[in-house]
């Protein structure tokens, strides 16, 4: 079905800006903590023909990904953002990622499995390349002309839609939030190309609002801003580590406040469901941290249960920001803007319909953690089917000890 061609991934900072920040807090904080990945698309039914069919062309990419490192402008840019230490940096220079690490597999049904384990130091930077991958293969065999004019008309209507949107906030005048977004669609790209000029040109059309993009790459080629804080497998690596478990959510915030010190102040709620989350995250949290990022069920109760729980605190929540990343498009982002403007500030996120709305089904795949140090963790989300652990006696533990329902 596909063919072998040129490298998809032709550099390390072609990654999400959380992997380079999460691995820095691993690196000092735990080096030797163990993980296993697990690779799943979530919708093979919808896939246009089976996974399986790129396992080759998947193998030889990982061989040329596990043969990269990072050049000397690469890690001169690492080195000017604050956040990243110097010695960080310094083990950069030396890192390769290890394909012994990573093992590809399919079954008789055509699915695709993938699989890594070892040291998070290594394991955890794979992610975003390795579904960068699959998807630009799949793609790779449904492109065509009419295929890439599609993708065109639908980038154009964005731009027109960016458009308004600044004109409306002219409108507003200088006393409300700015409409902030972010590229976020790394992972489930179109391909490397098409994110590029998909990102270039709606920064180029609205800077002032679309200024930020979780690729680091690409927000270094394009004088961007490089967006991302935590992901999911942080907060989860804490519940396999020195901790009680009904503590991990804490100590997982202390270790980034510690690591960060203020910057990157954006904590992700979703790990344990919105509100065993809001129950750990009392006034020193909630002063310490900028603010909250969605990612999984209803934004609009999710933001109200956000702003009730700052006023509790007694402060005021147009102090603090919520950043919205769960399936979003631009009208349902600009609808959320318009709920919350004047009551708490916003940004958004986008991923899939940014950089893979080309009017062909996209592929719904994650590679996430379900171990760590040889234990078993998870994420109890607030949306269901994005649960995903194969241990259903932790899992009822886990409901059991944060006071989480079963959905129904």
């Amino acid at each position: 079905m596909t063919v072998s061609y040129a490298p998809i991934i032709t550099s390390l900072l072609d990654n999400d800006l959380y992997k380079f920040t999460m691995l820095q807090a691993m690196l000092h904080q735990f080096p030797q903590t163990h993980g296993v990945y697990r690779f799943r698309c979530r919708n093979n039914k919808d896939a246009a023909y089976p996974l399986a069919d790129i396992q080759k062309d998947l193998e030889q990419q990982l061989d040329s990904l596990c043969e990269l490192r990072f050049l000397p402008d690469e890690l001169e840019y690492l080195r000017s953002l604050r956040f990243i230490r110097s010695d960080f940096v310094d083990y950069l220079e030396l890192f390769k990622l290890k394909r012994r690490f990573i093992t590809v597999s399919t079954d008789d049904k055509g699915r695709l499995f993938i699989d890594i384990e070892g040291p998070m130091i290594q394991a955890m930077f794979f992610e975003v390349f390795v579904l960068a991958i699959v998807n630009e293969l799949y793609f790779n065999a449904l492109s065509n002309d009419s295929v890439i004019e599609e993708g065109q008309r639908r980038l154009d209507a964005k731009v027109a839609l960016l458009h308004q949107y600044a004109e409306k906030q002219t409108q507003y005048g200088q006393d409300t939030p700015p409409f902030i977004v972010a590229d976020f669609g790394t992972r489930r790209r179109f391909s490397r190309r098409w994110q590029a000029h998909v990102v270039e040109t709606i920064h180029k059309a609205e800077p002032k609002i679309v200024g930020g993009t979780s690729n680091v790459y690409l927000a270094k080629q394009l004088g961007m801003t490089p967006i991302g804080t935590m992901a999911h497998e942080f907060m989860q690596a804490f519940q396999a580590l020195d901790v009680r478990l009904r503590d991990s959510q804490k100590a997982a915030l202390e270790a980034w406040v510690h690591e960060y010190r203020g910057d990157l102040g954006i904590a992700l709620t979703d790990v344990v469901g919105m509100d065993a989350f809001l129950r750990d995250f009392d006034l020193y949290f909630a002063k310490l941290f900028d603010g909250l990022r969605h990612d999984s069920g209803d934004p609009y109760i999710w933001g109200d249960k956000a702003i009730a729980h700052y006023e509790k605190l007694k402060i005021d929540p147009k102090t603090k920001i919520l950043t919205f990343s769960d399936g979003l498009d631009l009208e349902k982002a600009w609808e959320l803007h318009q709920y919350f403007k004047g009551r708490i500030r916003t940004s958004f996120g986008i991923g899939t319909n940014l950089t893979n709305d080309m009017g062909i089904t996209p592929i719904n795949i994650v590679l996430k953690l379900v171990e760590c140090n040889g234990q078993p963790v998870a994420k109890l989300s607030d949306s269901p089917g994005k649960t995903m652990i194969n241990n259903d006696t932790y899992l009822a533990y886990l409901r059991q000890v944060f006071e989480v329902d079963e959905p129904e």
